[in-house]
């Protein structure tokens, strides 16, 4: 028998090549930093990049989980879509903060659980037929990855504008939306880099217009529960910033909400995240998640429910808001004392969001008048920061030229008050501006 020689096209002798995907954002911060002497942990450092906020005690929240129980039966596995006490303990979470006295509401067919906020992303990316989709700038680096991992989904940039507030208003949006056939818009609301939060009457007209149209509303709101008022104290009142208030009927609006227990109840290392939304879109969700990712951890799940309980919760919520208004205001003055300029500052009916600022550098004197630079810079003084442009999200590299973002620098202040205040500090004798 003769043997068949392999396509042409194929190197038989050779390993399959891999694409080149570099570190995004925090990683990349912190591998740089590795370099010259940075490791995750160490009290000598202020990771003033970090992306997640302080996961130890606070005052006012409840105490930390300290032990987990594992039920035997929870070695098996689980559910792709997540188990069913945990779908249903965030459907009535959702129920409880946003839908009151509504007559459509959540219920466990309108939610699937995936191992973490990536994982839920990626869920939905997969699921999604061919499409134009939306995104903004600035916005979460990780977008990036998933706007070309998926050969339906046609990218469409949005720019949002440092002279404007990183904001966009809801008829230029749907004029947008008209005009380039947008069928699905991704967003993170609080914004990641940006602190923006769309809300109230300006957020409903995101969701009526979505529900007009028929463009699917992709809102990743991981930090819904990091909300200030325009003098940076913390907000009091409302559950957190969610387009779930404004959804009519929740299994016909196109509305998806993507969150968990990462940033908002302070367990990024449990790796719980969901989607909430119309079943049917959840039912595509969680065949996507059966080939991605197999389902998230049982034993997790159990403690998730735990953390959910509405007393617990509540209790979260308030100190989380009090506790990081402090140290927002503490970070802002800090930073425009040394020169730093915010433009998102004072606009709209929420003053921020997240646990970040993002600050224009250009009036500082060289090096530090670049994102890049004052990075580099900062490693000297043994402090983390993320440079601007890192959040210029740009899938394939569609856009050339120098990045608009790159005078900027967004400032986390994740940590504890000390810390942040240690390298604030720092920072302070960097510039000689104290």
């Amino acid at each position: 028998m003769t043997a068949v020689a392999p396509p042409s096209s194929i190197a038989s002798n050779h390993p399959p090549a891999f694409r080149d995907l570099p570190f995004m954002g925090v990683i990349r911060v912190n591998n740089e930093a590795a370099k010259v002497g940075y490791t995750m942990g160490d009290p000598s450092w202020s990771n003033l990049g970090q992306g997640q906020p302080e996961v130890g005690e606070m005052e006012g929240a409840p105490a930390r989980f300290g032990e987990l129980k594992i039920d035997p039966a929870d070695h098996a596995y689980g559910p792709v879509e997540g188990i069913p006490e945990l779908r249903d303990a965030v459907a009535a979470h959702y129920n409880r903060l946003y839908r009151a006295g509504k007559t459509s509401v959540y219920t466990r067919e309108n939610v699937a659980i995936a191992p973490g906020g990536r994982a839920a992303l990626t869920r939905l990316g997969a699921a999604l037929a061919p499409c134009k989709l939306g995104y903004f700038t600035p916005d979460y680096t990780a977008y990036e990855d998933l706007l070309t991992a998926f050969g339906t989904i046609r990218p469409v940039h949005i720019e949002l504008k440092a002279s404007e507030g990183f904001r966009i208003a809801p008829k230029t949006l749907a004029a947008r939306v008209s005009k380039d056939g947008i069928n699905a818009l991704l967003i993170s609301n609080p914004c990641n880099p940006t602190g923006v939060a769309i809300c109230g009457e300006e957020l409903r007209a995101w969701v009526e217009m979505a529900r007009a149209r028929g463009t699917t509303l992709l809102m990743d709101e991981f930090y819904s529960h990091f909300a200030y008022a325009a003098d940076g104290s913390a907000m009091a009142g409302i559950g957190g910033v969610s387009a779930a208030p404004f959804v009519e009927d929740v299994n016909a609006d196109p509305v998806l909400l993507i969150d968990g227990l990462t940033k908002c109840f302070r367990y990024p290392g449990w790796r719980v995240g969901w989607v909430v939304g119309p079943r049917e879109i959840i039912q595509k969700c969680t065949a996507a998640g059966s080939f991605l990712d197999g389902g998230p951890s049982r034993p997790i799940q159990r403690a998730a429910v735990e953390v959910l309980k509405p007393a617990r919760a509540g209790q979260e919520l308030a100190a989380v808001r009090r506790g990081f208004a402090i140290k927002h205001k503490m970070t802002v003055e800090a930073l425009q004392a040394l020169g730093v300029r915010f433009p998102a500052a004072g606009k709209g009916s929420v003053g921020s969001g997240t646990f970040y600022v993002f600050g224009d550098v250009s009036s500082l004197p060289a090096p530090m008048n670049t994102g890049e630079g004052f990075m580099r810079e900062a490693f000297k003084h043994r402090v983390l920061t993320v440079p601007g442009e890192f959040f210029d999200v740009n899938p394939g590299r569609a856009r050339e030229g120098p990045s608009p973002l790159g005078s900027f620098v967004r400032f986390s202040f994740g940590p504890p008050k000390e810390n942040l205040a240690a390298g604030l500090a720092r920072l302070g004798e960097m510039v000689g501006r104290r």
